[in-house]
């Protein structure tokens, strides 16, 4: 049995490799600067990419633009007088171009002196919680050994984290000698109940995570004082946030890896409206039928972000993101192997559905900003087995 166990592991936690129809040359940074206030678009402004000696200035409409930039991942920081300095969360550059959008804040008081730092910190802090909150941006998660940009394994991998792999299987997450059901998930700012396909009920833990890593911005990950806003779990918070759509350009991506196929896109539906979105979905009982194992997984998930600015400083947020995973049994494998049939006279047929819907309404006035969060979760988990 351990031998079917692993295949089915092995295949699942194999990394996924993008197929791209294009050889590497240069792409353009856009972007826009605004005030994070008045949301009004910021002139002048010295925008920089971190860690190099290019930068450009914003225009009258905020806008700015770097040209000839290789793919990698950059950081970009941001400047004026009047205004906190500001450096940017990573970002991938690729094929389908990038847009930054960055937001200063104001700064008003009278100068006794001039301090003057050789550079600019990227490391985040909140002040709220200095010590038990650490950022993850696109590179670690993409460069973080043998997690497969699985978020789940990406923060086992962390300080006063352990994770549980049993026989591989499982990857939930233990903070601090807590236990696996006593972390909370949150997608852009509203909670979900999982972020793992095949989740075990009461617990986090399964073999491939739900959320997509190209949809990544960045992850906050709180294993002590969390935040006012985030007070609920008992262990630890693990806050995802995700990307905006792209104003100026549509594109699309489509992957293909060891174990599932998918297509994501961003981009614009209007001027004032940007979208971003992912579907994959595995072909793994394919590849378990022709090995003859006598478990046929299959899972799919969806994840979409729409963003709206209304004007007058508001803006409204629609989010989501879906889970459905199957599993049935392969009734042909045990015919001539006693092994396959021993494990189908005890393993049960999985059906699992899990989204989560909502939606989050921002006002910027003065010096505060106004957050409604209107979610609706849903988690239904059945493991039937029959006589004989």
């Amino acid at each position: 049995m351990k031998r079917y166990i692993s295949a089915f592991i092995i295949t699942l936690i194999l990394g996924v490799g993008s197929v791209y129809g294009s050889v590497l040359q240069s792409y353009n940074i856009n972007g826009v600067v605004i005030d994070s206030r008045s949301r009004e678009p910021i002139a002048f402004a010295t925008i920089a990419i971190f860690g190099t000696n290019r930068f450009t200035t914003s225009d009258s409409n905020g806008s700015f633009v770097f040209t000839n930039v290789t793919p990698g991942v950059y950081r970009l920081t941001a400047s004026l007088l009047g205004y906190n300095q500001y450096i940017s969360q990573e970002y991938m550059l690729s094929a389908s171009g990038l847009f930054v959008r960055i937001e200063l804040e104001q700064t008003s008081f009278l100068l006794d002196g001039v301090t003057v730092r050789p550079k600019v910190n990227p490391f985040v802090r909140l002040p709220e919680t200095p010590l038990s909150q650490r950022n993850l941006g696109v590179q670690e998660i993409e460069r973080n050994p043998g997690s497969n940009r699985d978020i789940s394994r990406v923060v086992s991998s962390l300080p006063g984290v352990s994770g549980v792999f049993t026989g591989g299987y499982r990857n939930d997450i233990i903070v601090r000698g807590g236990g696996p059901s006593e972390n909370k998930f949150y997608f852009d700012g509203i909670e979900i109940p999982t972020i793992n396909h095949f989740s075990t009920q009461g617990a986090s833990g399964g073999p491939v995570g739900i959320v997509d890593a190209d949809l990544i911005r960045e992850v906050n990950f709180y294993s002590g004082t969390f935040p006012v806003n985030r007070s609920s779990a008992l262990s630890s918070i693990l806050d995802i946030r995700v990307k905006d759509g792209d104003p100026l350009n549509r594109s699309y991506k489509f992957t293909v890896g060891a174990s599932e196929a998918g297509i994501s896109s961003s981009g614009y539906i209007d001027d004032k409206t940007t979208y971003i979105f992912s579907a994959r979905r595995s072909y793994l009982q394919f590849l378990f039928k022709v090995l003859d194992l006598p478990f046929l997984p299959t899972y799919t998930d969806f994840q979409f972000k729409i963003k709206r600015d209304l004007g007058n400083r508001r803006e409204l947020t629609l989010l989501g993101i879906a889970g459905v995973d199957r599993m049935e049994l392969n009734e042909s494998a045990g015919v001539d192997d006693p092994t396959n049939e021993y494990i189908l006279s005890f393993l049960p047929t999985i059906e699992q559905e899990v989204f989560t819907v909502g939606a989050v309404y921002r006002y910027f006035y003065s010096n505060n900003t106004l957050s409604l969060f209107l979610s609706h979760s849903y988690l239904n988990n059945r493991n039937t087995k029959f006589l004989n």
